[in-house]
């Protein structure tokens, strides 16, 4: 196959895949801090988004095409003229820019979704794949639902656009349907039954409905895959996609078994882990691989005997080279600007000027009511202070009343469109009374469908996150946010779903279109 033989070359979809998760929608903003730490991180690919979509997925991807080095940057597009067009335009101004075409090759798809027979679809994906070249010589073929299709003919198709141009061809398990020796043997027929495979990369991207992405992955790149697609934390629509840092590291730990060679600098995991799940509102769960918070943590004094004599004996990573380094507090209310500065871009956050000392002050404050500040603290910051879309609805006022014998009462000041209105009302609880003035005050039909607190790091002073998930009209959007105050963290994450709410209206696609992509988008391939 073509390419260095030895090297796995990570293709990361957070931002395009991983968005299609649940509630979640990025501003410009996040996006580019985002795309910023993965091109740290050491992606090989990194697809940006669905240009034809929307013009927020255009402008996106355009944005991260022309700002990003040292990556090449992707844009999806079905196997039409219009999307292939629209994803060069986004892209065309990156280093080594990506069109990624899809069509779905499964009977079930072609019966169901595209009511086309297999030459049309094969006409179509090579007659695709030609416009795309024209463009550029970096172009990528998905069959969606390939685990479900007849082989011999997925193998005619990649033929065919191995032909006409691609020089990557994806196979994804769209459903999560592959378990590992099976998907192990399709890898290998269709490596061995396209007589010109040796001209592309054969990629992967397998979904986790039965929980075996990773497995799958696996057993695909020991049997000639040289392509991984994947998201950070495995994030993605229904139960997600193939967790990029568990596929890294399992093929650093398993030299003996897997022994490729990889692009990544492994020392920023976590850090790439934790600025992903604070921006999208997906929390990591505390057993996840690699980066949940139980992953490094022995509780059991045997385990914590053996670790303590010999780290190799309950320990198969170091959790250095993730970058967890004991989370020492380095940070405190007598830290200087320089120091604050230095910390954020350690931690993948590059900030412009005016936005540092936004950030500064906001930093002082809290150092002034808790004793430390760590990590999890600045990236709330961060997100409140730097990442926020603009405000429509803005907090300027809190006052809660409550106790045993008390009927729960919040007074509420919200400041809608520059102009500042407060109500009082009561509830089951003060969070339940701010909740109802709140939306007294914006006049939301949203419905609340998750409300999640949390502390972000230990100690009786340490902020509260919460996150919510709010509903309307089909729209679903997460939101956030952090203080010591848990009341006041519970009504900024309203506040912030609600700003959420209102810019993924504005940012809906345009008519005739979106209806059409969102189908398509929402298959994950």
């Amino acid at each position: 196959m073509a390419g260095d033989a030895d090297k796995i070359l990570i293709f990361d979809t957070t931002l395009r895949d991983g968005e299609q998760s649940p509630g979640v929608s990025l501003n410009m903003e996040e996006k580019l801090q985002i795309g910023r730490q993965l091109e740290k991180l050491g992606v090989d690919v990194l697809e940006a988004g669905f240009p034809v979509a929307s013009p927020g997925d255009f402008e996106g991807v355009q944005r991260l095409a022309r700002e990003l080095r040292g990556v090449q940057v992707a844009a999806l597009a079905r196997a039409v003229e219009k999307d292939i067009d629209t994803a060069w335009e986004a892209v065309r101004d990156g280093e080594n820019p990506r069109i990624h075409i899809f069509i779905a090759t499964s009977d079930i798809h072609l019966k169901h979704k595209l009511r086309m027979n297999r030459e049309e679809v094969l006409e179509r994906a090579a007659a695709a794949v030609r416009h795309a070249a024209r463009y550029t010589g970096n172009v990528e073929f998905s069959a969606e639902d390939a685990t479900r299709s007849d082989l011999d003919f997925l193998c005619r198709v990649f033929e065919a656009v191995i032909e006409a141009g691609a020089t990557t061809v994806n196979f994804p398990d769209t459903v999560g349907y592959a378990v590992p020796w099976d998907f192990a043997r399709m890898i290998r027929r269709v490596a061995e039954h396209t007589p010109n495979i040796h001209k592309a990369v054969l990629s992967v991207h397998c979904h986790n409905d039965l929980g075996l992405a990773t497995a799958n992955v696996l057993s695909a790149v020991a049997n000639g895959a040289r392509q991984v697609e994947c998201t950070v934390n495995g994030i993605g629509e229904r139960a997600g996609n193939t967790a990029m840092e568990e596929v890294v590291m399992a093929i650093r730990t398993r030299k003996d078994l897997l022994p490729f060679s990889l692009g990544i600098d492994t020392r920023h995991i976590l850090a790439t882990s934790r600025m992903v799940s604070h921006l999208t509102g997906m929390v990591v769960q505390p057993n996840k691989a690699i980066v949940g918070a139980n992953a490094f943590a022995h509780e059991s004094g045997i385990h914590q005997d053996g670790v303590l004599k010999e780290r190799t004996t309950y320990e198969i990573m170091d959790p250095r080279d993730i970058g967890l380094t004991g989370g020492a507090i380095v940070l405190g209310k007598h830290s200087g600007r320089h120091a604050l500065k230095a910390k954020l871009e350690e931690m993948g956050y590059r900030l412009a000027e005016d936005d540092l000392d936004r950030v500064f002050a906001r930093f002082k404050n809290l150092a002034d009511r808790k004793k430390d500040v760590f990590d999890e603290d600045l990236e709330a910051l961060v997100a409140e202070v730097v990442l926020r879309i603009p405000d429509r609805y803005r907090l300027v006022y809190l006052h809660v009343a409550g106790g045993s014998g008390i009927r729960p009462t919040a007074t509420v000041g919200v400041e809608v469109d520059g102009r500042e209105a407060f109500r009082a009302c009561m509830g089951a609880g003060p969070i339940d009374a701010a909740y109802k003035a709140v939306a007294e005050l914006t006049g939301t039909k949203s419905r609340l469908l998750r409300f999640t607190v949390s502390s972000i790091t230990g100690g009786t002073d340490a902020q509260g996150e919460v996150t919510v998930r709010l509903e309307e009209d089909g729209l679903v959007v997460s939101g956030q946010g952090a203080d010591p105050d848990i009341i006041t963290a519970s009504v900024r994450a309203y506040l912030n779903a609600l700003n959420r709410l209102e810019y993924k209206k504005k940012n809906a696609a345009a008519p005739g279109v979106g209806a059409m992509c969102r189908t398509e988008k929402g298959s994950g391939r």
